[in-house]
């Protein structure tokens, strides 16, 4: 449990980081949010990205930690390795439309990498899962059981 508190400490921090990072879009790229892509004007301020960055986070976490509770070891270390596979793929995919979509390219490098950072954020969550060793659970044998007499 304490580990666990650790690390969404360290997602915390990562995910301020990542909405200071969006939040330092293009001028370009600010005009474009305000006037026509409306739904993104809560990454123009940079607590409100980083509050949409850690819930996004914490809703992986969650969904990890019940893979991990719910399914036996291997096929829980399979899955998310498996998911681990599908960020890399949309960090790839990210990378590649920010570089090819010209409206895209406008928001600037920072911004791109407040985006990047999130996927990264969703990386670390399986590798923090795939890693992570599960405590033995305490088992009640004979010895351990006290026997109560009424003499």
């Amino acid at each position: 449990m304490k580990r666990n508190i650790v690390f969404l400490l360290f997602l915390a921090v990562l995910s301020v980081i990542s909405g200071i990072l969006l939040s330092k879009t293009s001028w370009v790229g600010r005009v474009g949010m305000t006037f026509f892509y409306k739904e993104y004007n809560l990454l123009k301020i940079w607590w409100q990205g980083a509050i949409a960055v850690y819930i996004v986070w914490l809703v992986l976490f969650i969904v990890h930690s019940f893979i991990q509770k719910a399914l036996p070891k291997i096929a829980a270390r399979l899955l998310h390795i498996v998911m681990l596979v599908i960020a890399i793929a949309c960090l790839y995919f990210t990378y590649d439309d920010f570089t090819n979509d010209f409206s895209h390219h406008l928001l600037g490098r920072r911004f791109h990498y407040g985006f990047y950072l999130g996927w990264i954020g969703w990386m670390l969550i399986c590798l923090f899962f795939t890693f992570k060793r599960n405590r033995p659970k305490a088992t009640i044998t004979s010895s351990d059981k006290t026997e109560i007499t009424g003499q």
